[in-house]
């Protein structure tokens, strides 16, 4: 196994534990041991914090950080460019528009009998929308022969979707807009242990698709003109990424928001600790990278003291923006892993 990789493994441990420890009450290791085990416990409180709320926490920070890692570094190789994420199909907008139908429209769903707002409903009009818009994505990949018109037709449906959005919030009344917006804030608390019961099987078919990507993605960056001569099926390649993609990133903004930067960034963060475009090692490096930068996100949002949890958005842009910054200037030209 690759030393960097055995490396994150260890990060990997030790940032989910620091993600179940750190909260508006502080508990500590000793405690976390304790309830693992079955043992007592200082303060019966910390067990019901653990169980209830720290852990599904953690473990969606965990598929959420992971799957964003992951479907961005197959937008980037598919596409070949470096600006490409998870939601450059528009996946994300699809997402934010079936939210909003859900939420804005709350008084038009109730002349029907039917009343929404509560947290899996917005989840379902999440997953409704995403779907719809990948069915479209999906079936202009089969109208246009190369992949820079389709990520042009994803940019304009993202932006079509983000007018509606606009116009609804235009409509509504200030706390249907207040609501939507804590939903774009993004959030991992807001899952509970019955959700994750379906947010886990999702995203981990998003994870064991990827075992069957890694040739096609290898050969894509070597360009269509090699991948044709060396007999991969575009097609079938073609689906089989968008697939992954939407399932992981659809998944993920109907449960959790629409999470910023770590879609885009961790990709190149690996890249530049690996030296390398691999996907063999790639893959598994971006999971791990990807759960560790949103966890620690996480943590940082919530810091003891902190009466209230920050907007997650908002930590992940100020912490990876300069990191990654940085990263660039010290590699100084990231154009040539493509």
């Amino acid at each position: 196994m690759n030393r960097s990789l055995i490396i994150l493994i260890i990060v990997f441990v030790i940032t989910f534990l620091l993600d179940v420890m750190f909260g508006s009450v502080l508990i500590p290791l000793k405690g976390l041991w304790n309830i693992f085990i079955g043992e007592p416990v200082a303060h019966p409180a910390w067990e019901r914090i653990v169980i209830n709320y720290r852990l599904p926490r953690a473990v969606t920070g965990v598929l959420a950080g992971s799957g964003l890692g992951l479907s961005g570094l197959y937008m980037q190789t598919f596409f070949r460019n470096p600006l490409a994420g998870p939601y450059v199909l528009g996946i994300s907008a699809g997402a934010s528009l079936g939210v909003a139908l859900v939420v804005f429209g709350e008084s038009l769903w109730l002349l029907f009998g039917i009343q929404f707002m509560s947290g899996f409903s917005m989840a379902i009009g999440a997953i409704i929308g995403s779907f719809l818009v990948f069915a479209v994505v999906l079936f202009f990949s089969t109208k246009v022969r190369d992949n820079t018109s389709l990520l042009i037709i994803g940019l304009m449906f993202s932006s079509a979707t983000s007018a509606i959005v606009s116009i609804l919030q235009f409509f509504s009344n200030p706390e249907d807009v207040q609501s939507y917006l804590i939903w774009t804030f993004g959030d991992l608390g807001s899952v509970t242990l019955g959700e994750l019961q379906v947010l886990f099987p999702l995203i981990a078919i998003g994870w064991l698709g990827s075992v069957f990507l890694i040739k096609p993605l290898n050969i894509f960056l070597l360009g269509n003109q090699y991948a044709k001569n060396a007999g991969l099926n575009m097609t079938l390649a073609k689906y089989g990424v968008i697939s992954v993609t939407a399932l992981l990133s659809g998944t993920i903004t109907a449960y959790c928001g629409p999470i910023a930067f770590v879609g885009l960034a961790t990709p190149h963060i690996a890249r530049m600790i690996l030296d390398t475009s691999d996907h063999r090692l790639l893959i598994p490096f971006v999971g791990f990278l990807g759960a560790i930068i949103l966890m620690l996100c996480d943590v940082t949002s919530r810091m003891p003291g902190l009466s209230h949890s920050l907007p997650l958005n908002a930590i992940t842009s100020i912490l990876g923006g300069p990191l990654v910054i940085w990263l660039i200037v010290k590699r100084g030209n990231i154009s040539n892993s493509f």
